[in-house]
């Protein structure tokens, strides 16, 4: 982790792989945990206030760069279902592209004391 903080927080990762639930790998090989996942109804879901609406729920994830003990990653076929993609590749205007095509915002991409945080917020579908 000190390497982290002395080479200063700079852009967010340009891809994070899935290697086991949970936890996220970047193109330098630093680890992602995911530590908070948040469902909360869409925006759309919100605006027209209409009860018993069947939008999917806005999923926001929350994950910090910590190093964990070295693992064999998971196959796909291994992992569990997830709400969150096996992949993110980092798009033009502070988004992420998952593997299923969805975007997500980058709400916030900073650092909590000495740790570096990411911060995903999945868009609506049709919000290209």
């Amino acid at each position: 982790m000190a390497s982290a903080a002395s080479r200063g927080l700079g852009e967010p990762p340009d891809r994070l792989w899935v290697r086991r639930p949970g936890i996220y790998e970047d193109e330098v090989g630093r680890t992602w945990v995911t530590v908070v996942v948040r469902l909360g109804p869409s925006l759309r879901a919100l605006g027209r206030g209409s009860p018993g609406s069947t939008h999917e729920p806005r999923v926001t994830v929350h994950m910090w760069q910590i190093a964990v003990h070295p693992q064999e990653p998971m196959s796909p076929s291994q992992l569990p279902l997830s709400q969150l993609p096996l992949m993110w590749q980092l798009y033009p205007g502070r988004r992420y592209r998952a593997t299923d095509s969805r975007l997500w915002e980058i709400v916030d991409h900073g650092q909590v004391y000495t740790t570096e945080q990411l911060i995903l917020s999945q868009q609506p579908v049709g919000n290209d």
